[in-house]
């Protein structure tokens, strides 16, 4: 699963040239809070809504309607852009573009490929990659269970999953405070006869939840 598979890639540009009300209008037109900033082919900036915010004038301002449109018309993107743009390679997995997000807490980073711009992806696309990677495509069977740190722990698991001819959706591993967790999703919506089978096996079941 890799970043090419969530990006967007309708990409809405700006030029360091254009003017804020320029980027105000293109971000509403097109519901987005963020713009690629492109000299020619070259990506050279990013802006977000919020700087758009912070360069306008204040709602307390004392000056008019049409003082503020001129304000807006005259400030140039090149003036508020971030230059020091974060990316990330569109052959990238996945979870590299969600760990330099909230390393630079930032909520979205232009996509390359070959060095070129090609897409951008956003927290609302990391959201629908871990909604994937945890199978929620179809209804089913989320079981949680406890497990140590030792080999072979998970393959215990999972036969009797597999012996009961039962397909195994997602699965995923997670650190709580005090333990190490085993999350599946499985294929049924009536689990107990598994869920039974594996507190027979010893396998210490944590909450199983049906949707």
């Amino acid at each position: 699963m890799y970043v090419r598979d969530f990006m967007s890639k309708n990409l809405v540009l700006i030029t360091p040239e254009s003017s804020l009300a320029d980027a105000f209008a293109l971000m509403k037109e097109n519901r987005i809070r963020r713009l690629p900033v492109v000299d020619g082919e070259n990506l050279v900036g990013i802006v977000a809504y919020s700087d758009l915010l912070k360069a306008s004038p204040s709602q307390a301002t004392s000056l008019s309607i049409w003082e503020i449109n001129y304000v807006l018309s005259k400030l140039k993107i090149k003036d508020i852009m971030k230059t020091e743009v974060i990316t990330v390679d569109a052959d990238e997995p996945i979870e590299k573009a969600a760990l330099l997000m909230q390393k630079h807490d930032i909520g979205a980073l232009p996509v390359l490929e070959g060095g070129r711009l090609a897409g951008i992806i956003t927290e609302s696309d990391i959201f629908d990659a871990f909604i994937d990677i945890m199978g929620m495509g179809s209804p089913g069977t989320r079981i949680t269970v406890e497990i140590e740190d030792r080999p072979g722990q998970i393959l215990g698991i999972i036969k009797p999953i597999s012996e009961a001819g039962i397909n195994i959706c997602s699965i995923a591993t997670f650190h709580a405070e005090d333990r190490q967790e085993l999350v599946l999703r499985i294929d049924t919506e009536e689990p107990d006869p598994i869920i039974e089978k594996l507190r027979l096996s010893g396998i210490k079941i944590i909450r199983y939840d049906i949707f």
